[in-house]
């Protein structure tokens, strides 16, 4: 449980980091789109090669399928319910362009807080499921998510502070969201003990259906808007990368 609570906590930092990055330094745009594009990738191999391979093992195709869906369908509406307050672009990569910032003075800050932490919870439950029954965590996820989050904090920091909120407010609420990702790690570790496979398969594959439809929906998009033509060649060496170290690791 602890050490679940850890790696969620390690993932999560990633949002703090980024946040930092943007209150003292003003990276380009392509650069911030970069990582987007690499973590894409790393996160699609990690949905392909771990998440869903290994919930068909654990459960069957019958499980895994509607888990895979569910999950979509749960971030989708999800999604819709937080876009329409303000946190659509909480990826964005343009974040230094006024014009293309979430309302964050009127409500969107927290609504981009609320979005950071549904995108952040199945991987976090993940991260604790893999932990089961002796299991090793995964790099692979870790890094992916890692990579995801930064440029999430990055831009949402900035859009905070352009609306005049202070480095107390910026930083309390992604040091907020870094918790939530470890407790929640921990509380998938401690929840789905002694769980049926089949129970292990479906939540892992709700989680890799939630991931998924997170990559299309907000960081593919934001990637290539800024990256143009090198987004996919970005995110297949973050693709190609991942899956060869899941393979040398295992």
């Amino acid at each position: 449980m602890i050490e679940a609570g850890f790696w969620g906590l390690v993932s999560g930092s990633a949002l703090i980091l980024g946040a930092l990055i943007a209150w003292f330094f003003a990276l380009p745009q392509r650069l911030i789109a970069g990582i987007m594009a690499l973590g894409a990738g790393v996160l699609i191999s990690a949905v392909a090669f771990d998440l869903v391979d290994e919930a068909l093992q654990q459960g069957g195709i019958g499980a895994t399928a509607a888990g895979f869906i569910g999950g979509a369908l749960l971030f989708t509406m999800a999604n819709i319910v937080i876009a329409r307050q303000g946190a659509r672009h909480r990826k964005r990569s343009g974040w230094n362009e006024q014009e293309r910032q979430p309302h964050v003075d009127s409500g969107g800050g927290l609504a981009i807080a609320v979005g950071a932490l549904i995108d952040g919870i199945p991987e976090s439950i993940v991260i604790g499921v893999s932990l089961l029954d002796g299991g090793s965590v995964s790099t692979v996820t870790v890094a992916a998510v890692f990579l995801s989050n930064v440029p999430e904090g990055l831009s949402s920091a900035a859009g905070m502070k352009k609306a005049g909120r202070g480095p107390a407010y910026i930083f309390g609420v992604w040091t907020g969201i870094a918790l939530a990702s470890g407790l929640a790690a921990m509380l998938g570790n401690v929840a789905l003990a002694g769980a049926a496979p089949e129970t292990l398969a479906a939540v892992t594959a709700v989680a890799a259906g939630a991931i998924l439809a997170m990559l299309v929906d907000t960081m593919i998009p934001e990637a290539t808007e800024e990256t143009h033509d090198y987004s996919g060649l970005i995110a297949t060496i973050g693709f190609l990368s991942a899956f060869m170290l899941s393979k040398w690791g295992g």
